[in-house]
């Protein structure tokens, strides 16, 4: 074979390589059509028996020189590229997604700016107990600088007969501790229709991991005007969370932090898995602040410190970590909260690795 002959045939291979990627653009272009028509009718992207069906009329159609098998494997990777297209194009249309709005929310609670770059602690007891015990957690709280108090008035237990909390008086209690230590208070609400009531003594609304997928709190939550603090499910993949979050959104509420919480793993050594992981990937696919509950996620007070310290490292807006007078008297998850001498070094401990950082 001569030179020219190579050359000719060099030049008409390239020619069917632009001819191949403008077919295969073309492709592209009409799977997101078809990703745009299936997004608002709630069907899933992938459709297994649609591709088999496609590839085996391809395989059937197949003339040679490729094997079967490498025809399969050429498609079966144009498959993918396609639905990953469409993902894409989901991703960009959510409204919590960083592709939709670059630059990072900071959610603004009592001038607290949660998300602005610096780092933030939310305390408190696990449960509202007395007005005295909330007030004395109030006040070591402050004592060092502290305004973001939590306390739980409602609380979804695994056990009926477990404390369940004191409801609208625990609501009451914080409010008035609110105003008289100039704090922040947050605090969980379960059912939709107490978001109305609960704006009225809450800076902040909690929707805790059990309720993650309670859709119609969500959308409740999302129709008022007030920061909500979103604990990821128990099982729930990011994909789950970033979602839950979308509803809270798409009601017209953006003043939202997620919650790194822990999940549910065969590990018995703690109460769940911290995915710590979790922090950077929700700040790079999300414009919203991440914080990390080191309490609920260890379940082991002995772990509150290294485990803060690992989420203020990776990148985390805050930490939050329960507090009680006496835990061994604790009306719900004693073991997890620190008294407040243990506080005492903790909040010491991070806040001088902070200074480090500075």
């Amino acid at each position: 074979m001569s030179k020219a002959e190579l050359d000719t045939l060099r030049e008409r291979i390239e020619e069917i390589n632009l001819q191949l990627l403008q077919l295969i653009s073309e492709r592209g272009k009409l799977v997101q059509e078809i990703g745009k028509v299936k997004e608002p009718q709630g069907v899933n992207r992938y459709d297994p028996v649609r591709e088999r069906n496609m590839l085996n009329n391809i395989l059937d159609n197949n003339e040679g020189p490729f094997e079967t098998s490498t025809i399969q494997h050429i498609f079966k990777e144009i498959f993918k590229a396609g639905l990953e297209l469409q993902e894409d194009d989901h991703r960009k249309a959510l409204l919590v997604s960083r592709k939709k709005k670059p630059e990072n929310t900071i959610v603004n609670i009592k001038g607290e700016k949660i998300g602005n770059g610096n780092q933030f602690f939310f305390v408190g007891p696990c449960a509202v107990e007395s007005y005295e015990q909330v007030a004395s957690v109030a006040e070591v709280a402050k004592s060092h600088g502290l305004k973001l108090l939590r306390g739980g008035a409602y609380k979804p237990r695994t056990s009926p007969y477990d404390f369940q909390g004191l409801g609208l008086e625990g609501l009451k209690i914080l409010k008035r501790i609110a105003d008289e230590f100039d704090m922040a208070v947050i605090s969980e609400i379960v059912n939709p229709a107490d978001i109305e009531t609960a704006v009225e003594y809450l800076d902040v609304i909690q929707i805790g991991a059990r309720n993650m997928q309670n859709f119609e709190l969500l959308k409740a939550a999302g129709s008022v005007k007030k920061p909500v603090l979103l604990k990821r499910g128990l099982a729930a993949t990011l994909d789950e969370f970033v979602n839950a979050a979308e509803y809270i959104m798409a009601q017209g509420n953006d003043q939202i932090i997620l919650c790194e919480r822990g999940i549910r793993t065969y590990e018995r050594a703690t109460r769940n898995t911290l995915d710590i992981s979790a922090v950077p990937i929700l700040k790079q696919e999300t414009h919203l602040p991440v914080v990390v509950d080191v309490t609920h996620s260890t379940g082991r007070r002995d772990l509150l410190l290294p485990c803060a310290k690992a989420a203020l490292a990776i990148g985390a807006d805050g930490v939050m970590a329960e507090v009680h007078p006496d835990p061994a008297v604790a009306l719900s998850d004693s073991a997890q909260q620190m008294n407040f001498e243990q506080f005492e070094h903790w909040i010491t401990e991070l806040k001088a690795l902070q200074t480090v950082k500075a």
